[in-house]
């Protein structure tokens, strides 16, 4: 049996030649209601977190988080240790007291802050994330010199909308990327 494969589409990739066509062009997708897309471009935009409309990061969630059980599991780690595992009094001083947990306390703070951002950071980045469609695309490598790029995923549920949205802005290029 012959049996010919298909690709199914990943995305759409508009490309284009200034910061201003790619800002407007963003802020177009952003108020048609686009949820799966990303703006591509080899240097910063001022402003285009608020043409995308990205919302302030999560990320200082997951540090907080790992910095408030840092703290509070060094403390409890010092006092059981002093108070319970090994109770030892030198020179009349008290078995507990936070002055003496604080070195660990903090450094457990910092340790777990660390791991929270990077692990909170990777779990909302979705990573590992061994391999995009989007590195095939010649055209694409340009992204990181002199061209700018909005990409529409086909999990998108506006994607049919996508291409008539993009071909009236002022993309240069308007393609089709295969898985």
């Amino acid at each position: 049996m012959n049996m010919e494969m298909t690709a199914r589409p990943h995305s759409l990739l508009a490309e284009f030649q200034t910061p201003a066509d790619v800002m407007a062009a963003a802020i177009q997708c952003r108020d048609a209601g686009f949820s799966k897309w990303d703006v591509y471009s080899p240097f910063p935009i001022h402003g285009m977190d608020q043409a995308m409309g990205v919302k302030k990061s999560q990320v200082g969630w997951f540090t907080f988080t790992g910095g408030f059980i840092g703290f509070f599991s060094g403390m409890t780690m010092i006092w059981w240790m002093n108070q319970y595992n090994y109770p030892l009094v030198v020179g009349g001083k008290p078995l507990f007291t936070p002055l003496y947990a604080f070195p660990v306390s903090y450094e457990m703070t910092i340790l777990l802050s660390a791991f929270g951002t990077l692990f909170g950071l990777a779990l909302l980045c979705g990573l590992p994330r061994f391999y995009n469609p989007l590195f095939r695309n010649k055209r694409f490598k340009k992204a990181t010199d002199d061209t700018f790029f909005i990409c529409i995923e086909a999990a998108d549920p506006k994607f049919a909308q996508a291409r008539t949205l993009l071909e009236k802005t002022a993309a240069k290029n308007v393609e089709l990327v295969e898985d």
